[in-house]
C-alpha cells in the first residue's frame, strides 16, 4: 500500500534508532505511517504506537500497517497528551515529524494550501478553532502578534492591517482570498510564496503546534527510559529552537546558578547527550527526490537514566 507522503530523512531515522534494544516504538505524529512502516521493517523486536489527531491519517494507517497486527496500536488524540496516558513500557524509541503531511497541504478541501476555496488548517477536523476564525474575528493586535511571532513576518503590522481592512467590508472566505491580500503586501520573489509565512503563523495558532511541542518535550522528561532514543524533525526555527533548548538542558550535568562560587549539585544532573552536535538535514539526493525537505531538521536524543533516577 503505496504511502500519499514522502516520509523526510527516512534513513537518517532509522540510522539513529539502530541501537535501541526491543521494546516500544511510539511515533507520535503517525501521518500516513511512512517512517511507522518502515521502522517496523527494519526492527522486527520493536512493537509499535502510533498517535495522530487525523481521522483520515489513523485510518488511512490502520491498513498500511495491518500486515504487522500484533505489533501495532493507533490511539487518536494530540501527542502531548496521549504520551503520558500511555501503558505500554518501555518504550525504547520515540519519533516525532513535527510537518505538516504533503497530503493535508494537496488537499485543498483542508484549508492549508494557498489555492483552496476553504480557510481551514484544522489537523483534528473536528477541532473548533480553525483558520476561518482567525482571520475574521482575531483583533488587529492579535493576528499583528501570530504574524509577529510564529510567523517572522518582517511587514506583521501592514499585513494584519490590510486583513482587517478587507474583512470589514466582508469576510475572508477562502485561502485564495487570503493569498491574494498577502501579495498587496508582500512582494513576490524568491523561492517562497508570499504567503508562505501568514499561513504558517494562522496554522501554528490553529492547531497549537508550538504548545503541542513543549507539552511533549515536558511529558518526554517526565516519563522517559534508560537507553531511549528520541528522534525529532523540525521545519522552521521556532520549532527547532524548542527542541534545541530543550535537548541542551537534558545534557547539562550541573544545574547550579551560574554564578556560584562552585559546583554544590554532584554534577549528576544530565539525563543523557544529544547523538550529534548539529541537526542533521537532507541529503542532495533526497532533496531532488522531495523538495518539501529542504527546511527539515533531525535532533537525536538518548537517554542514559530513567524518568526519577537522577
Amino acid at each position: 500500500m503505496e504511502t500519499p507522503h514522502i516520509p523526510v530523512l527516512l534513513e537518517e531515522v532509522l540510522e539513529s534508532f539502530s541501537s535501541v534494544p526491543e521494546g516500544y516504538f511510539v511515533d507520535c505524529t503517525l501521518g500516513y505511517a511512512g517512517h511507522s512502516s518502515e521502522v517496523l521493517k527494519r526492527y522486527v523486536d520493536l512493537k509499535h504506537i502510533g498517535i495522530d489527531r487525523d481521522d483520515e491519517a489513523l485510518s488511512f494507517s490502520q491498513k498500511k500497517l495491518a500486515p504487522f497486527e500484533g505489533r501495532s496500536k493507533l490511539y487518536k488524540g494530540t501527542f502531548a497528551t496521549v504520551l503520558p496516558t500511555l501503558k505500554e513500557v518501555p518504550i525504547t524509541a520515540l519519533l516525532a515529524d513535527f510537518g505538516v503531511s504533503s497530503l493535508q497541504l494537496d488537499k485543498k478541501e483542508r484549508g492549508f494550501s494557498f489555492t483552496s476555496q476553504t480557510l481551514d488548517m484544522r489537523m483534528d477536523a473536528s477541532a473548533a478553532l480553525s483558520a476561518y476564525e482567525v482571520v475574521n474575528s482575531y483583533s488587529k493586535v492579535q493576528l499583528e502578534y501570530i504574524f509577529d511571532t510564529y510567523g517572522e513576518v518582517r511587514s506583521y503590522r501592514k499585513l494584519a492591517g490590510a486583513i482587517v481592512e478587507s474583512r470589514a467590508k466582508k469576510p475572508i472566505q477562502s485561502a485564495i482570498e487570503l493569498s491574494e491580500i498577502a501579495k498587496t503586501v508582500i512582494p513576490a520573489g524568491g523561492k517562497i510564496h508570499p504567503a508562505t509565512l501568514m499561513f504558517q503563523a494562522i496554522r501554528i495558532e490553529v492547531n497549537n503546534e508550538l504548545g503541542e511541542i513543549e507539552g511533549l518535550l515536558d511529558a518526554i522528561e517526565a516519563k522517559h527510559f534508560e537507553n531511549e532514543v528520541v528522534s525529532l524533525i523540525t521545519f522552521h526555527s521556532l520549532e527547532d529552537r524548542l527542541v534545541k533548548n530543550r535537548f541542551k538542558k537534558w545534557s547539562t550535568a550541573c544545574i547550579c546558578d551560574p554564578h556560584a562560587m562552585r559546583c554544590t549539585c554532584g554534577k549528576n544532573h544530565a539525563l543523557g547527550k544529544a547523538l550529534s552536535r548539529k541537526p542533521i538535514t537532507a541529503s542532495k539526493e533526497e532533496l531532488k527526490i522531495n523538495p518539501r525537505s529542504r527546511s527539515a531538521k533531525l535532533r537525536s536524543f538518548r537517554f542514559s537514566t530513567k524518568a526519577g533516577n537522577n
